[in-house]
């Protein structure tokens, strides 16, 4: 007696090969030129006169020191 094959599921075996493919990328570059504003302190020197009169005050009385009371 013949028996009926059995049937298994197939296997695969894949071969890859690859093809290389250029693809660009751009990188975009921004050069920026900075002008940064820094303050810097200016000084201004206004001269001024003033006229200021120095009374000494009568003359033999300088230095006296007049007490109202005595103790």
């Amino acid at each position: 007696m013949n028996c009926p094959p059995i049937m298994c599921p197939p296997r695969y075996r894949v071969r890859n090969s690859f093809i290389p493919r250029m693809v660009p990328y751009v990188h975009p570059i921004v050069y920026i030129n900075r002008h940064v504003v820094v303050n810097v302190p200016q000084h201004y020197y206004v001269p001024m006169t003033r006229n200021v009169i120095v009374d000494p005050g009568c003359p033999g009385y300088a230095g006296v020191l007049r007490r109202p009371y005595v103790y």
